[in-house]
């Protein structure tokens, strides 16, 4: 049993490409559930051992920046090493953190386990990783592809909050890594038995193309095709705003309401479970929203879409503070949200694969996103502290809305000129 199997099991029903997605899709869900699972931890933590919000924050944090800044080196080991070695290595670093994070007695142990193993290990469930796999498997419907594969790593990070948040409640914290381990252990059997590398490896032309060349591994260092994707987009204009637009996107929504919405739901009454009840809301909406918002890109200019999505976000932002906190005003921003939360993923791709190119779209979106994640560590760690030194998260949250209404202004300069940006 292996990719060639399944291939054959389903040929003339089913093109092999959305088996792959299927896969994908599962990896990614579940690996940045991992990474954001000490969102639920923030408290039980804080009551176990006395640690603060800021300490814990900071292992969050570092958490975000790896999980960012790996991206561009894991998309490059996808070119040289392959794609299903990648994937199955990062799974295995994220067996390795989650499972030892639930011995720590230490906040260094913390930052070790949950901040640099997980954060690396987690950095394939990325955008990068989208890209690769939309590129390399599809033709056509590629805009709807990195929509749904971005919706699952937005709703990973919030659907299984209110189950994680049960465990910590019931079984105590350490059944929350204990368990998240287990089930990634077993997803890499799943991979193992029906990734495939890429189209050819299973006699198969791309979804939507009759023949397309082979995708094999090239062999050369990661490291280097990482920077070289870095120097060439550190001469673009574009890229710059492509980065400090994404960061701002990070900033409002894993750094700022992934992380700390549980905490400020708390300082107003709510308990845990319900505040991780309203992420995992936000996360069925957002397949809806990033998954539509897949669609629209195939047909409408992303940079319009972008605008849309940070001014609404931003908006969004300014009220909640004010908005007194009850179950209507929480449901709607819950809504309205969830349906924007990382709806920006696929017309950020759609921009910078016209700028840069198919083929080097996976490492330089990576490197966008890791300006993304950049701006999330920024938010989990200042909010954090904010919080610590004025009692309230107040001030964090007027400054997220408004750097996005600052960013739907950065998006309309993006890719104007396309073919001097290249140059």
């Amino acid at each position: 049993m292996g990719p060639q199997a399944a291939a054959r099991l389903v040929a003339g029903r089913l093109h092999y490409a959305w088996v792959t997605l299927g896969v994908i899709f599962i990896v990614i869900v579940s690996a940045v559930g991992v990474r954001a699972a000490p969102s639920v931890l923030i408290v039980p933590l804080e009551r176990a051992y006395g640690w603060s919000d800021a300490a814990i924050s900071g292992a969050v944090s570092l958490n975000i920046l790896l999980f960012g800044l790996i991206g561009p080196f894991t998309a490059a080991m996808m070119r040289t090493v392959g794609l299903k070695r990648t994937v199955l290595g990062s799974m295995a670093l994220l067996v390795l953190g989650a499972g030892l994070s639930a011995y720590v007695t230490q906040v260094w142990q913390l930052y070790l386990t949950w901040g640099v193993l997980v954060g690396i290990g987690s950095g394939t469930g990325m955008v990068g990783l989208a890209a690769a796999v939309a590129n390399r498997w599809f033709v056509r419907r590629r805009g709807f592809v990195i929509g749904l594969l971005a919706a699952g790593n937005a709703s990973g990070q919030l659907v299984f909050l209110p189950v994680l948040a049960r465990l910590a409640e019931r079984f105590g914290w350490q059944s929350v890594p204990e368990t998240v381990a287990v089930v990634i252990a077993a997803l890499m059997v799943v991979v193992v038995l029906l990734l495939a590398e890429s189209p050819a490896a299973v006699g198969l032309a791309p979804y939507g193309a009759t023949a397309e060349a082979a995708e094999v591994p090239d062999g050369t260092n990661p490291f280097l095709v990482a920077f070289q994707g870095l120097g060439r987009g550190a001469r673009s204009v574009d890229f710059w705003l492509l980065c400090s637009s994404f960061a701002i996107c990070g900033f409002s929504t894993y750094g700022l309401i992934g992380t700390h919405l549980i905490p400020f739901c708390a300082d107003h009454g709510i308990p845990e479970v319900q505040a991780a009840g309203l992420l995992a809301a936000m996360g069925v909406f957002d397949l809806f929203g990033t998954t539509g918002s897949g669609w629209l890109t195939d047909r409408f200019d992303p940079r319009v879409l972008l605008f849309w999505y940070y001014s609404l976000r931003g908006i969004a932002l300014f009220l909640l503070p004010f908005s007194g906190f009850g179950t209507a005003s929480l449901s709607a921003f819950a809504v309205l949200y969830g349906l924007d939360w990382v709806a920006t993923v696929p017309p950020t791709v759609a921009l910078t694969t016209q700028v840069f190119g198919k083929r080097d779209a996976p490492v330089m979106v990576s490197w966008v996103f890791a300006a993304h994640q950049i701006g999330s560590s920024i938010a989990a760690l200042g909010a954090g502290e904010i919080r610590a030194i004025t009692g309230s998260y107040l001030i964090a949250f007027v400054a997220s809305g408004v750097a996005c209404l600052l960013a739907s202004g950065l998006v309309l300069r993006i890719a104007r000129a396309p073919a001097t940006a290249a140059a």
